[in-house]
């Protein structure tokens, strides 16, 4: 489903999985390039020493590359499901407050995608994802690894994440 960068912003927000965890879209980027996302600290994602919980990082890293991807190619006439395959996160620094990542989508991303599809018809690849916080201190990296298929004609689109 085609949705405005808007309208998809409030729906995550809004999303009681990430809601309750504190997770929040501060905006995507035009054309669904990029998106800028902030952890807020809360009693609600707080662990008993003080950081914000891992599961609580790992779970706001999991839908964006998908989504990007996904809203991306659907624009470019492609008919996908688009899904995260696998990931990882390795913590380097307690998040004692707010946490922040951006992602940015390439047009060399993109391409890489599109040609992939066309001819194999399955794209998989791992893209990093650094997680600051507000002194810009680097408190954890992920890497999400994002599916996408090419759909066949009969195949309904059905979304995946």
């Amino acid at each position: 489903m085609v949705v405005s960068e808007n309208t998809l912003k409030w729906a995550l927000c809004l999303y009681p999985p990430l809601l309750f965890q504190r997770i929040w879209v501060q905006k995507f980027h035009p054309g669904f390039r990029g998106v800028d996302v902030k952890i807020a600290k809360s009693l609600f994602n707080t662990n008993y020493n003080g950081s914000i919980f891992g599961g609580t990082i790992y779970a706001a890293t999991d839908p964006f590359y998908a989504l990007l991807f996904d809203q991306i190619l659907q624009r470019k006439g492609f008919k996908v499901r688009v899904w995260l395959k696998s990931a990882s996160i390795q913590y380097l620094k307690p998040g004692r407050g707010h946490l922040y990542f951006t992602i940015k989508v390439t047009d060399e991303m993109i391409a890489d995608a599109e040609e992939v599809l066309n001819t194999t018809g399955k794209f998989i690849r791992a893209y990093p994802m650094e997680i600051r916080n507000k002194q810009g201190e680097l408190c954890a990296t992920v890497m999400n690894e994002v599916y996408v298929r090419n759909l066949f004609d009969g195949e309904k689109n059905r979304v995946a994440y």
